[in-house]
């Protein structure tokens, strides 16, 4: 490869000496990662909760566990969700964005141990929470389709 040796200027692009070598992290592994969840009071206005909350920031695994415990037949809205899960741990609200990418994450890995073998019955049951046209429904390898026939299943 060439090599420029050169200070770079700004809004330059130089080729890196070394093949870029990227290994995909299943979602599985992403979910595993340890994380500590959060209480925070916020100090200015954020995603849609006012200055002065106190707001909860969970982890994927925390989101997992709070998703399995939607009873079979019932489903709930994310932000009927974020309440849950701020109220089960002393807070007046949800991370908005962190609860929907954890939401994601824990659905994307659930996914995989589907498409691995697995049965609806033994992952999280995302399916509860992310409805199929939802933001991040659309967003999901998990096609809507196989979403909404999961629902219809539960009698949602």
């Amino acid at each position: 490869m060439l090599r420029d040796t050169r200070r770079p200027r700004v809004g330059t692009l130089l080729e890196i000496e070394t093949p870029m070598t990227t290994r995909a992290t299943s979602w599985k592994a992403k979910v595993a990662v340890p994380r500590e969840p959060k209480h925070v009071t916020l100090e200015a206005d954020f995603a849609g909760l006012p200055a002065g909350t106190r707001m909860f920031v969970a982890t994927p695994q925390i989101v997992e566990e709070h998703l399995r415990r939607i009873p079979r037949g019932e489903s709930r809205s994310i932000q009927a969700f974020r309440n849950a899960l701020a109220q089960a741990h002393g807070c007046e609200a949800a991370c908005p964005v962190s609860t929907a990418v954890f939401v994601r994450m824990v659905a994307e890995a659930a996914w995989e141990d589907i498409v691995a073998g697995q049965t609806a019955i033994e992952v999280a049951p995302f399916w509860r929470v992310v409805a199929p046209g939802s933001a991040i429904g659309k967003r999901l390898a998990a096609e809507a389709g196989w979403i909404a026939a999961q629902r219809a299943t539960e009698g949602i």
